[in-house]
């Protein structure tokens, strides 16, 4: 018996050595804050926030994180955000305390498609969301992905979640604050867009100017 169990210990052993090796760590550089690429400065900046200033967006500000989070980047009409098969299913809505506008990534355009403050539809139970300027929602229009299967909803919704992240990481870049965001109400914005049930809003992204101290 006790040989047996001996040689059980011996054998689990051999077996578990392998394995330990791999759990070992090796020291990589630190990264390049200071004195590195721009966007690893960029990066060390992006945070999510709460606290924003009441000041509107401007133009200039705006245009520049629409075009990162999902604008056209090159002459065959591919965008700065990739897409499952290039399926360009993700669409862009900007609320403010104008309306809401479909941002036109071919056109680098916005086409209003409704009058009048609505960001309460997007803020839900945080009231935070309402002192942001500017609401951006991401929707993924199923229609142009060719179907709902579950396994197309979920490439999309990861792009969905690329354009959230070019969103957030643009407001870094711009010294803009934001926060990204699943939090709304999701069939008062698809009633308010006139959107059918393929057409989904997912996410959405809270940005303005960093509230001053």
């Amino acid at each position: 018996m006790k040989k047996s169990l001996f040689a059980t210990i011996v054998a689990v052993t051999a077996f578990l050595l392998p394995i330990a090796g791999y759990a070992q760590t090796t020291s990589i550089p630190a990264p390049r804050i200071k004195k590195g690429p721009a966007i690893i400065g960029i990066f060390n900046n992006r945070q999510s926030t709460s606290n924003y200033d009441s000041c509107p967006l401007s133009k200039q500000d705006l245009a520049d994180l629409l075009w990162c989070a999902m604008g056209k980047n090159r002459d065959d009409g591919k965008l700065t955000a990739p897409t499952a098969s290039n399926k360009q299913e993700v669409r862009l809505f900007v609320f403010d305390a104008e309306g809401v506008s479909e941002y036109l990534p071919q056109s680098h355009e916005l086409k209003q498609v409704a009058k009048g403050d609505n960001r309460d539809l997007v803020a839900g139970h945080q009231d935070f969301v309402k002192t942001a300027p500017v609401s951006l929602v991401i929707v993924a229009d199923m229609d142009k992905f060719g179907g709902t299967e579950p396994r197309q909803l979920t490439m999309a919704t990861v792009d969905v979640g690329i354009v959230c992240e070019n969103i957030s990481v643009a407001a870094a870049g711009l010294g803009l604050a934001s926060r990204p965001r699943g939090t709304m109400d999701s069939e008062g914005i698809r009633k308010l867009l006139d959107l059918n049930e393929n057409q989904i809003p997912i996410m959405n992204n809270v940005v303005g100017y960093p509230a001053k101290k």
